[in-house]
């Protein structure tokens, strides 16, 4: 919903390759003025503050990126258990099986890495490095995940009728949004040699 405020102004909607039940526009601020009783947090702190909110909103990501990657394994599992081929479920077929089993145990070392750095956050910690590091981890996996889903479910998988495309487009943006998987990288080898450089 688009409101007029003095100097600002929203964009037209963007049409993107997947996300398509979240609306993107550019935002445009030009000569505002944000009344005093308006600003958020201390003057000057806005930097710190946007890197506190970031490593939260790259836990909430690697969260959703989890629950996504559930559904798949559990939806896969089940497809393959179905879907018969030359008198047999697919499930049966070693590639299948493998393909399953690389994505159940990624899910599961996403879910534990998920889980360490929430109660890191719960406990107050710093952890910029931390969901940095969950974020680059969890969008890689989702698009692995998403990629293998689509190779149990062959030609269906690629269905637009069929959820598991949309899973498969909706993964590729999160090695971009909340900071792109080089970023990432980026955070975590500067923290890294922070961490180096104490004594």
């Amino acid at each position: 919903m688009e409101r007029d405020f003095p100097g600002f102004h929203v964009g037209s909607v963007e049409k993107k390759m997947g996300l398509h039940g979240s609306h993107t526009a550019q935002l445009y601020f030009e000569d505002m003025e944000v009344p005093v009783e308006n600003v958020l947090g201390e003057e000057g702190q806005g930097y710190v503050n946007a890197l506190k909110i970031l490593a939260n909103g790259r836990a909430g990501l690697a969260a959703r990126c989890l629950g996504s990657c559930q559904y798949l394994v559990d939806r896969s599992v089940r497809y393959a258990q179905e879907r018969v081929q030359f008198g047999k479920p697919i499930f049966e077929q070693q590639i299948i099986q493998h393909y399953l089993a690389e994505m159940a145990t990624e899910t599961e070392v996403l879910r534990a890495f998920t889980y360490k750095v929430a109660w890191q956050m719960d406990q107050g910690e710093d952890v910029v490095k931390e969901a940095a590091m969950l974020k680059l981890f969890a969008s890689e996996v989702y698009n692995r995940v998403a990629d293998k889903a689509v190779q149990v479910h062959g030609g269906i998988g690629y269905i637009a009728d069929y959820p598991i495309e949309r899973f498969y487009r909706d993964a590729r943006i999160t090695r971009i949004y909340e900071g792109t998987s080089e970023i990432q990288k980026n955070i975590i080898a500067s923290r890294l040699q922070r961490e180096s450089l104490r004594p």
